[in-house]
């Protein structure tokens, strides 16, 4: 069997205010910078990402690979024209040049994210499997996997013979839903047919903190329900959820429902059943979420009681893994503003003060300006701060998300403002791994308070050591409550909540 593998992700928040141009895919941050061919295969090996299960999966059953590309950039708003049309292109072009030059592929996989809007289309990932299936022609099996934050469209649907979808959020099966996803594959691969296959839209978007699976309704519908009915039901090929990304304003937003099975009325039955067992459980749906004071008073009065472990305050609206600049300074004022010395928060992007930090050495105190150049209406904390540490920003994570990555977040900084710790990195990631602090000698289990630039992912390997862990909604372009978006292009009847 020849197989190529290839992969293109993006998370689009449409809200957000910065793009993602091609330099962003290009470089190396928390995931591999985009790679082609043999190289590309060096660059995933060992990263917990979808497609290095998959490519494990396929070498087991004695697949031929043909490597692609694969890249990925931080969520933010639009894929610019140039950055989809040059990575779709070359994509395609390294799958072209096979071909020519030792005949078709059996098959073809696909790791991507199912939420990218570029400038000119709504559907990123639909487009780039139509183009797929026109050079590849009709009969040839395409697999592609999906994050749980996908926005799954018809034409997803229709250009794809298979797809599946993370099951964890926090994202910690994504090697996994890879190498299941290349399972599809070589059974489509041994019978020799298609399976038919089921779609269906949810009418309510849910809000990304709602979505964790580590929570009522979440924790049953994706670790009960869903694999209880794939055993259950026979000639159930293949059954996936994705919660959607409510901050991409597009027609076919939202949750959505995918099942595959041995003929259309299984796959239509069991989309239908797992479709009515989520709206079933709709009014479970919802969580706390604190203003940043208030959620500084609480961490305050948890110390205050004699908490034996960290509060973690989650700055969820300036999430990095959601579109997020990841350099507003809400929570930053309301932990000084509380004088709250000890605290520590992480990651502030702002390669300015990085670049400030290092050029004054450890042990100096500088001015800084920190962040809030990048949200409109926000503004730079100015102030004097002591630098404790300094850091080049290449080190492995090791935590159950990233474990294996290796990050390049250039420059890094440890600063300390008024007794409030500042950890400054140079490239958009978000705070979800303890190796991010420990890079700049911060033990995280240690400190008092951490307040975290992240939504949920931060979960996996901070909610182990946490007292409790708390959601504020600080002013950020990741929405916690999409009811307030101004959306213009979502299909008629959708509401902005499960609970509206």
């Amino acid at each position: 069997m020849r197989i190529a593998v290839g992969g293109f992700q993006h998370e689009t928040n449409t809200f957000a205010p910065v793009t993602a141009e091609y330099e962003k895919f290009a470089r190396t941050d928390g995931w591999p910078g985009l790679a082609y061919g043999e190289a590309m295969l060096d660059a995933v090996d060992g990263v917990h990402i979808p497609i290095s299960g998959a490519v494990g999966r396929l070498r087991e059953a004695g697949a031929t690979l043909v490597p692609l590309s694969w890249c990925s950039a931080p969520p933010s708003a639009q894929v610019t024209e140039d950055a989809f049309e040059r990575i779709a292109g070359g994509l395609l072009g390294t799958l072209r040049e096979a071909i020519a030059a030792d005949g078709p592929v059996d098959g073809v996989y696909l790791d991507l994210h199912g939420a990218m809007v570029t400038e000119h289309l709504e559907d990123g990932e639909g487009e780039l499997l139509r183009r797929l299936r026109a050079l590849i022609g009709p009969d040839v099996p395409v697999a592609a996997s999906l994050d749980l934050h996908a926005n799954v469209t018809e034409a997803m649907l229709r250009h794809a013979d298979v797809i599946d979808i993370y099951r964890t959020y926090p994202h910690v099966d994504m090697g996994e839903t890879g190498a299941r996803t290349a399972g599809h594959l070589l059974a489509l691969l041994r019978a020799g047919g298609k399976p038919a296959k089921a779609l269906r839209k949810l009418d309510f978007l849910i809000p990304l903190n709602w979505g964790c699976t580590d929570i009522a309704p979440m924790d049953a519908l994706y670790g009960e329900a869903l694999p209880q009915r794939l055993a259950q039901t026979p000639g159930l090929a293949a059954l996936a959820v994705a919660c959607g990304f409510p901050q991409a304003d597009i027609r076919e937003v939202g949750p959505a429902v995918l099942a595959y099975g041995a003929d259309q009325a299984t796959a239509d039955a069991a989309a239908d059943a797992m479709a009515a067992a989520i709206v079933a459980r709709q009014a479970e749906f919802g969580e706390p979420i604190y203003d940043p004071k208030g959620a500084v008073a609480e961490a305050l009065a948890r110390v205050g009681a004699g908490a034996a472990r960290p509060i973690v305050i989650a700055d969820t609206q300036d999430n990095p893994g959601g579109g997020g600049p990841g350099d507003t300074t809400g929570m930053l004022r309301a932990l000084l503003a509380a004088k709250a010395r000890g605290a520590v928060l992480a990651m502030l992007i702002d390669p300015e003060s990085a670049e400030t930090a290092h050029a004054a050495g450890e042990g100096a105190t500088a001015r800084f300006a920190l962040g809030g150049r990048r949200y409109p209406g926000d503004s730079p904390v100015e102030g004097a701060a002591e630098v404790l540490r300094v850091g080049d920003g290449h080190f492995t994570a090791t935590g159950p998300m990233w474990g294996g990555a290796r990050m390049e977040l250039g420059p890094m900084a440890l600063l300390d403002m008024d007794g409030v710790k500042v950890v400054v990195a140079s490239r958009e990631m978000q705070a979800g791994d303890q190796a991010m602090l420990r890079h700049l000698g911060v033990e995280p289990s240690a400190q008092p308070i951490l307040v975290l630039k992240s939504s949920v992912h931060f979960r996996a390997d901070f909610e182990p050591i946490a007292d409790v862990v708390l959601t504020a909604a600080a002013p950020g372009p990741v929405t916690a409550d999409p009811a307030t978006l101004a959306y213009r292009n979502i299909r008629p009847g959708v509401r902005r909540r499960p609970d509206l």
